[in-house]
């Protein structure tokens, strides 16, 4: 749950510090103290756009943090690990977000810079805010499917139809693909054929174009090979002079040198070395002087042979690898020829056994959609006239789709009527903003149990609403707060006087400038806050009298039904 929201420099507030309990928190205020701007603030931080605009006059740049107590909740730190995001204390996350000057934005969470997209990400599994505009994602098509599904215990079976969709997908993609490689291996045979057999003739082999190249330059300049090899043979050994006739003479006259100071043996053992690779180098020249081969046929036939290698390069690729490569995708169109009408057959009941799969999940994602639907709209219909609309009607129109999606066989349609008489509407063309988030609330309560989204925000939800049906609006929320942490923004005593906390927002002024602050109301603080909201003078005895018994008449029926969370009562009273 979120424990703090702390804002700076952001539109009117210079530094505020939000502290929220668990069960129901209210926060109430004068038109214009800057509620709206709080929730604005929240939105920034859970991912919404931001602009430079929203910094404070006189500010380089506007900043939100929110405190979340994250403890027991598994799912959130699997989610930051996934996301690469260190938790060195899984009971407090940490959101940060900041807007410069520029309009560039920056994300933390626990001070390791983040992407908005993974702030978002996180946020969403925090917070859900449901206001005048915000509760436009139940307009939404897919957030409607998600309610029903939760509802009626269907998400995994909605996974199943998911992944059953994307088998037949993938393996319909086979299918094209291998039609389309077999009827263009079809119209190639005879080439195809033609490259096999030349290739195949030629038989050649990895390297061959690198050992010819090498042999035939020996050809080529054989002679010239001989000759060199034979005179520095001759260098050696055989000609008056020799290097090695000369080292012999050496030897007599460094057995002198030994024999008068015989500690130069070391000098002994340098000569025998030389002499020794001398002598071997004499002999390796020897050798491949008789062993270069004056053979013109065979310099004829390795010419032919590179002229070939040469062909087959230019036509079919750059090198042997390339030539080598072309051959085994020829022979595997080839086979397409031959074995892929099998494959085909194969492939196609492959498709049929997964269009079958997925037509088994989905009648089976139907059927508990057809169940859900039912019992949503009879317990939305139960709760609807509590939230000040005793016409109102759910309905869930299931539209059957004209072949099975990754959504199932059937699109999801949420539409109410809310006066009496009128056929029910999608909820874009006959909700107003608070009747959505009254709609958006009905439906939180009957989903309390299931939402895994531990915060909710409720902006505006009283629009249009008073008296009875205010109080029924205030009990509703606090029957949601035993699941979840809820705040909702209101100017109705009849619901701050059911929340468990109430948080007041004023607006002052600091260096001359206009900013926002908030403060915790508790006793004869709440009392006269209440007074304010029922709009009689707050200081005269009729109105605090007539808080009081509001707050009193609220308590009595609280704690009768449904206490405060004792967590609630210490989190505020520490406060």
């Amino acid at each position: 749950m979120l424990t703090e929201l702390r804002i700076r420099n952001f539109a009117i507030i210079d530094a505020l510090t939000l502290p929220l309990a668990p069960g129901f928190n209210v926060l109430t205020g004068e038109t214009g103290a800057g509620k709206s701007i709080i929730v604005g603030a929240l939105g920034f931080l859970l991912g919404e756009r931001g602009t430079a605009d929203l910094i404070r006059t006189g500010s380089e740049k506007a900043s939100v943090e929110g405190i979340f107590d994250a403890s027991g909740d598994g799912e959130l730190v699997a989610l930051l690990d996934a996301r690469g995001v260190d938790v060195d204390d899984p009971t407090t996350i940490v959101l940060r977000r900041e807007i410069v000057s520029s309009g560039r934005t920056r994300a933390w969470i626990n001070s390791a810079t983040t992407t908005a997209a993974v702030l978002a990400e996180v946020g969403r599994a925090l917070v859900s805010l449901h206001g005048q505009h915000e509760a436009q994602t139940l307009l939404d098509e897919e957030s409607q499917r998600a309610i029903l599904d939760a509802f009626g215990s269907a998400t995994a079976v909605a996974a199943r139809v998911r992944a059953a969709h994307e088998d037949v997908l993938a393996i319909a993609r086979e299918v094209q693909s291998l039609i389309a490689r077999k009827a263009d291996a079809e119209r190639r045979a005879d080439y195809l054929r033609h490259l096999v057999s030349e290739i195949d003739e030629a038989h050649i082999k990895p390297g061959e174009d690198v050992t010819l190249e090498e042999e035939a330059r020996r050809l080529e300049h054989a002679e010239e090979l001989k000759s060199l090899a034979a005179g520095l043979a001759g260098i050696l050994e055989g000609e008056e002079g020799a290097v090695l006739e000369s080292l012999a003479q050496m030897q007599r006259s460094l057995a002198s040198i030994q024999r008068i100071d015989a500690s130069l043996t070391r000098l002994q053992e340098l000569y025998d070395g030389a002499f020794y690779s001398l002598q071997e180098l004499a002999r390796e020249l020897d050798e491949y002087e008789r062993a270069v081969d004056l053979d013109p046929s065979r310099l004829a036939e390795v010419q032919r042979r590179r002229d070939l290698i040469y062909r087959l390069t230019k036509k079919y690729g750059p090198s042997l690898d390339a030539v080598s490569e072309t051959l085994r995708v020829a022979r595997s169109e080839l086979d397409l020829v031959d074995s892929g009408s099998l494959d085909l057959r194969q492939l196609e009941q492959r498709h049929g056994n997964a269009q079958q799969a997925l037509a088994s999940a989905a009648a089976e994602l139907t059927a508990l959609r057809r169940d859900a639907a039912a019992r949503l709209a009879t317990e939305v219909d139960a709760v609807l006239p509590e939230l000040g609309m005793p016409d109102g009607r759910l309905d869930v129109n299931m539209r059957t789709r004209a072949e099975i999606g990754a959504v199932g066989a059937e699109d999801i349609e949420l539409r109410v009527a809310l006066n009496r008489g009128h056929e029910s509407r999608p909820l874009a063309r006959v909700a107003s903003g608070g009747e959505l988030s009254r709609v958006m609330l009905a439906l939180k309560t009957i989903l309390a149990r299931l939402d895994r989204v531990p915060t909710l925000v409720f902006d505006e939800v009283d629009a249009g609403i008073g008296g009875k049906i205010g109080l029924q609006v205030g009990d509703t929320m606090r029957r949601v707060a035993k699941h979840h942490q809820v705040l909702a923004i209101t100017h109705l005593p009849q619901i701050a006087a059911r929340a468990h906390h109430h948080i007041v927002v004023e607006k002052g002024a600091r260096g001359g400038i206009t900013s926002a602050d908030t403060r915790v109301v508790e006793g004869n603080e709440r009392i006269v806050e209440v007074a304010r909201l029922l709009g009689g003078d707050p200081e005269s005895e009729l109105s605090l009298a007539h808080a009081r018994e509001l707050l009193s008449a609220a308590a009595h029926e609280i704690e009768s039904v449904d206490p405060a969370p004792k967590s609630a009562r210490k989190f505020a009273k520490k406060r």
